[in-house]
């Protein structure tokens, strides 16, 4: 919310793939520092670093933020809660977001075992899944600049999409696992920003911090489903090909919330 009302009206995009792209960070980073953590001085030694990292970030945030000082003031009479539009505008940018990271989470989870069932040792497919996330991190902001400059957001979302369920199909094919995962995260991964973008475009400044609490409260609803959801097609059918090709169906399924929210943007506004 804060990134969103720093940005209104101007390179929005990049501003929020810059933001988010600290999340693939932090777990790259997370899976070679936690490990090492664990194994140098016990397991519970992660979780107090962790701790940490989000004790110093929000002193940060208390210390040094300041609100934007040009962002319109709400009419008076104007009722501070979501119209109609808002909330379908909002509803789609909150699915397109949790089924992306949900399907983001099964790859991390169960790309390394298709690659284990190729021959792979653990460490060596931790390892090459892994990179999709480090390169993830340029590709955000990348990605989050040329939206903005063009302004062709859902043809780039579209491909991308294409991209990421052809390096999820990638994955099987023996001896490709590192193109896949370099495709994965250069292409499949990169528009982030602009899906998040559309959280902070959805709704008017007055009313956006508690339509991130509904845009949040759809995403941890949707994170806290297809974990079990994979798991059970794991389960199904001894093979975690299943779980991948649920999270082909997820990144697909972006597309047209995309779509449905540029329509509802187009349309004319409803009341309250």
């Amino acid at each position: 919310m804060m990134t969103a009302d720093l940005f209104e009206g101007r390179d929005i995009v990049t501003a929020m793939s810059i933001l988010v792209m600290s999340w693939p960070f932090g777990i790259a980073m997370g899976q070679i520092g936690h490990v090492w953590l664990a194994d140098a001085f016990g397991w519970w030694v992660p979780f107090q670093v962790a701790s940490a990292y989000c004790l110093v970030v929000a002193i940060a945030v208390f210390v040094l933020y300041r609100p934007p000082h040009d962002l319109p003031a709400p009419v008076k009479g104007t009722p501070l809660r979501l119209s109609g539009q808002e909330w379908r505008l909002l509803l789609c940018a909150a699915f397109a977001w949790a089924v992306f990271n949900a399907a983001y989470v099964i790859y991390l989870s169960f790309g390394p075992k298709v690659l284990e069932g190729l021959g792979q040792t653990t460490l060596a497919a931790a390892a090459i899944i892994s990179l999709g996330s480090w390169v993830m991190i340029g590709s955000w902001a990348l990605c989050g600049f040329i939206a903005d400059r063009f302004d062709r957001r859902r043809l780039i979302l579209a491909a991308c999409m294409v991209g990421a369920i052809a390096a999820l199909d990638l994955l099987r094919v023996p001896g490709a696992g590192v193109p896949a995962s370099l495709l994965f995260g250069l292409v499949g991964m990169a528009p982030a920003g602009v899906i998040m973008a559309m959280a902070g475009q959805a709704v008017r400044p007055a009313v956006r911090a508690f339509a991130m609490g509904v845009f949040f409260t759809v995403y941890y609803a949707i994170m806290l489903i297809t974990p079990p959801l994979a798991g059970a097609l794991f389960d199904a059918t001894a093979s975690a090909q299943g779980p991948i090709w649920l999270a082909m169906a997820l990144f697909a399924c972006v597309v047209p919330l995309a779509l449905a929210f540029h329509v509802y943007k187009a349309g004319p506004a409803v009341a309250a």
